[in-house]
């Protein structure tokens, strides 16, 4: 499925959900008083319940979206989904409780005995979590799911990391504003940043190239910054998954030291991408580690590749993977806990 495809599928199931919560609403505010003044009934109508369950399954969808496809910012709907059970839970305590309590009383019910529509019951229980959900994403730690091979051997296809959002400054969800600027991106780290041609994809390499740096990559995968030759030490021959294919079998690797960071690289059967590149003021070159199989900094002018990334588009440092769902081989789980270097 394509970026585009995908925000169409999810596009489609807002409109769902919109069509579900009027139902409901319509019910509970409207037609509920009418068939119980009392406020003490339990039971919903079968179209109530029928548009209650269609919105789980639509949530369960676009839950699953999110999980299985990579170009949508699950911030939004945090956002879209937080503002609607606020302003559910608002109109109900403005306009309607004081109607629904006011008939309670004229039918005797005591007040404590009223019951609230299960629309807003879900609003008011619903709000503070997702406030707190959306504070911790935007602010504190974001998971996302490693899409491609391009960081083997640090990180595999199906790897679940938690980025830290806070590294380099804390943005406002959905705009991604900078409001407080907490620190500077360095040499060697592990970074996930939106793709500049479409930042409603998310990608993630390794920061190679630093404002005002001459980064040349030459036949042999051999990186020089500014002049210097990056020190490489071999290493053994790949063993990991997907080693049985053609373009993984028996490739070498080969430990890189980037300012503080140690770690390995590997070098994929096929073609060297070679060149050099100067790094604009405000921009940042990056590679993935898995150096021949890999659409990064030095792919300047395809839609699919990042070219030189402007600060904007940082999203945060790769921290931790927790969790690997790759089946193939059963999952990862000797993965979980390992801190990104």
């Amino acid at each position: 499925m394509t970026a585009q495809n995908g925000s169409g599928f999810l596009i489609g199931l807002l409109y769902a959900a919109l069509a579900c919560v009027a139902v409901i609403l319509y019910d509970g505010w409207v037609l509920r008083p009418k068939r119980d003044p009392g406020g003490t009934s339990a039971s919903e109508p079968v179209l109530a319940r029928v548009a209650g369950w269609a919105l789980l399954a639509i949530a369960a969808l676009a839950l699953w979206r999110m999980f299985r496809y990579e170009a949508v910012d699950f911030s939004v709907l945090l956002v879209v989904v937080g503002a609607a059970a606020g302003v559910i839970w608002a109109l109900d305590a403005a306009l309607f409780r004081r109607r629904r309590l006011a008939l309670a009383a004229q039918a005797g019910t005591p007040r404590d005995a009223v019951r609230e529509p299960v629309a807003v019951e879900y609003a008011r229980s619903f709000f503070p979590v997702i406030v707190v959900v959306l504070v911790i994403r935007a602010f504190l730690f974001e998971p996302f799911r490693i899409p491609s091979d391009s960081m083997m051997p640090t990180l595999d296809d199906g790897d679940f990391i938690f980025v830290a959002k806070y590294e380099y400054g804390l943005r406002l969800p959905v705009t991604h504003t900078l409001i407080l600027k907490t620190g500077t991106p360095q040499r060697g780290d592990v970074i996930v940043f939106r793709l500049p041609p479409n930042p409603k994809i998310d990608y993630i390499k390794r920061l190679v190239g630093l404002p005002g740096d001459r980064v040349r990559v030459d036949a042999n995968d051999q990186v020089y910054i500014n002049g210097k030759p990056v020190p490489q030490t071999p290493g053994p021959i790949y063993r990991g998954p997907k080693d049985e294919q053609w373009n993984y079998a028996g490739v070498g690797t080969a430990w890189e030291q980037l300012g503080t960071h140690r770690h390995r690289i590997m070098f994929a059967n096929g073609p060297v991408k070679t060149g050099e590149w100067t790094v604009p003021p405000g921009h940042y070159f990056f590679m993935g580690d898995n150096r021949n199989n890999s659409k990064d900094s030095r792919w300047s002018g395809e839609p699919d590749a990042p070219g030189m990334v402007p600060a904007r588009d940082l999203v945060g440092k790769a921290v931790i993977i927790w969790l690997n769902l790759d089946m193939r081989d059963g999952p990862l789980w000797g993965r979980i806990g390992h801190l990104i270097h």
